[in-house]
């Protein structure tokens, strides 16, 4: 298809050390989406690279609730948080991006979950459903209308991405290969059903540069 031009934008998604093997939220086979992810970047005139970036106390560490562990539900003022082990903390070597990644061609890098109270998964909004990023109105001022997703972790950031480009009516493109899950209980099935139902479309990076 032809995509990369003008109109369009790559928004890659917290390929972070943490995300990646061997890190404290280490997704499986989070490394094998730095291949594809790179060659995309390689192909956009314009990239947007996000960055998870939690203060050490950040409210959805499973530390910092006594006799919870990490992956239980707790409820916030917000609603539902999962809580997790500590990752991405500011200025830790966890939460740099992955060493092989390509990020410096990035136009922009979008910063989320820094505020201590309330963690973020979209690159567009965090999990309080008000408290915007400004990368929407980034992308509406730069007249880039389609949003192509990929990165960590499929059933969380990168998904949960692709819900608010959508709501926020961008055009929404997940390439499959360039991201992976997760796969938190039945957290995967549940974000396939959700991201098919408000029409996000689905492709390759072979399909993408074909």
């Amino acid at each position: 298809m032809q995509a990369g031009g003008e109109g369009d934008v790559l928004v890659v998604v917290d390929v972070q050390r943490d995300f990646c093997s061997g890190g404290a939220l280490a997704v499986p086979d989070g490394d094998v989406v730095v291949a594809p992810v790179n060659r995309l970047i390689e192909h956009f005139r314009h990239v947007v690279v996000t960055q998870d970036w939690h203060p050490p106390d950040h409210s959805s560490f499973a530390v910092q609730h006594p006799g919870r562990q990490p992956y239980e539900v707790v409820e916030m003022p917000y609603g539902e948080q999962r809580l997790w082990p500590t990752h991405c903390v500011q200025g830790t070597p966890g939460a740099e991006f992955h060493p092989d990644l390509r990020w410096g061609r990035a136009e922009l890098i979008v910063r989320k979950g820094f505020r201590r109270t309330i963690d973020s998964y979209s690159a567009f909004m965090e999990n309080d459903r008000t408290t915007v990023t400004g990368l929407a109105g980034y992308l509406r001022e730069r007249a880039l209308k389609r949003v192509f997703l990929v990165g960590l972790a499929l059933d969380y950031c990168v998904g949960f991405s692709a819900v608010d480009a959508r709501w926020l009516d961008f055009e929404a493109w997940l390439v499959e290969d360039a991201t992976r899950a997760v796969a938190v209980g039945d957290s995967l099935t549940q974000m396939r059903l959700r991201l098919e139902a408000i029409g996000v479309k689905h492709l390759t990076t072979e399909e993408l540069l074909s």
